[in-house]
Formats: structure tokens, C-alpha cells, sequence
């Protein structure tokens, strides 16, 4: 399948691919920095990344710091997935499905 690069896509990874190893953002964030206003959008641009692990759509988790979705899926083995390669990278974890808050970033 290929992928359509559209503008608004090229705006969601080129900030993802500004967040720092080791922290998250929130879809909602990087909604907002881009001036869209659906969190939702962004989601669906990163479950098409075709730029990962450059654009590293792993670090982008649900506004509640919980891990949201990965690779169109919201749970079993995409998450396992995406959790580890959070906690490799030294994102904390406050509990089994919650990242700790000092691990986001704000593009601030």
C-alpha cells in the first residue's frame, strides 16, 4: 500500500520526529501544536508512518498517559511492542499500563 504524503501528515511527523528519547507526548498535543484540532487525525497519520523509527510514532500516547494505539492496534502485541520500546528508550512507567508524567514532552 502506499502511503499519500499529504501536507498535514508531513506536519505530525516532522514534530514527532522532534520528541526526544526517553519522553512521550499525547496525540492531543501534537494536534494542538499543529494547529489541528483532532487528536484523532493524528493518530491516523502515525498508524501510517512510513518514516519509523526516524519518526518515532511509538513516543506519541493517549492524553490520559496511558499507551494508546500502535501500528493500528490497541492492544496484544503492537502495544507489548510499543511499551518496550518505550521502557528501552527510559520512559517510566507509574504502573503497569501508565507512564509517568515527567516523562512528557511539550515541544516547549
Amino acid at each position: 500500500m502506499e502511503i499519500r504524503l499529504t501536507p498535514f501528515r508531513q506536519k505530525v511527523y516532522d514534530l514527532v520526529a522532534t520528541i526526544p528519547e526517553g519522553k512521550v507526548s499525547t496525540y492531543g498535543l501534537v494536534a494542538q501544536k499543529i494547529g489541528c484540532g483532532c487528536a484523532r487525525a493524528v493518530g491516523q497519520a502515525l498508524r501510517v508512518n512510513p518514516f519509523a523509527p526516524v519518526v518515532p510514532c511509538h513516543r506519541v500516547v493517549s492524553s490520559d498517559m496511558t499507551l494508546g494505539g500502535f501500528d493500528g492496534e490497541t492492544e496484544g502485541e503492537n502495544i507489548r511492542r510499543k511499551k518496550e520500546l518505550l521502557v528501552a528508550e527510559g520512559v517510566r512507567f507509574v504502573d503497569d499500563r501508565t507512564i509517568d508524567l515527567d516523562c512528557l514532552y511539550d515541544f516547549t
